[in-house]
């Protein structure tokens, strides 16, 4: 496992239920770019809390949307919702280290 890895790995793990960080806000807390914290989430990032990690918009990665929706809701993440578009409310969610 690469350092980058590893810090991008242990600053999402960081992340409480309830809060999320986006992907620029990894990116900045580790010394790396948003496309990086994507690629190591993509690559290694399945055994961690990955749906906490968010674009910069709020929204979850499109593909796992309905995954994060229902992890969302059970950890008690405020949610701004417009039919079928989930979006974490930004303002009262965001984690910062």
């Amino acid at each position: 496992m690469t350092d980058l890895t590893e810090r991008v790995l242990s600053t999402v793990s960081s992340i409480p239920p309830g809060h999320v960080m986006t992907y620029g806000d990894v990116a900045h807390a580790t010394g790396t770019g948003a496309r990086a914290v994507g690629r190591v989430l993509h690559n290694g990032g399945h055994d961690i809390p990955w749906w906490r990690v968010v674009a910069a918009d709020g929204r979850p990665f499109r593909a796992a949307a309905e995954d994060a929706r229902a992890r969302f809701l059970e950890e008690g993440t405020p949610l701004l919702e417009a039919g079928s578009d989930v979006r974490v409310d930004l303002a009262r969610a965001s984690w910062g280290l």
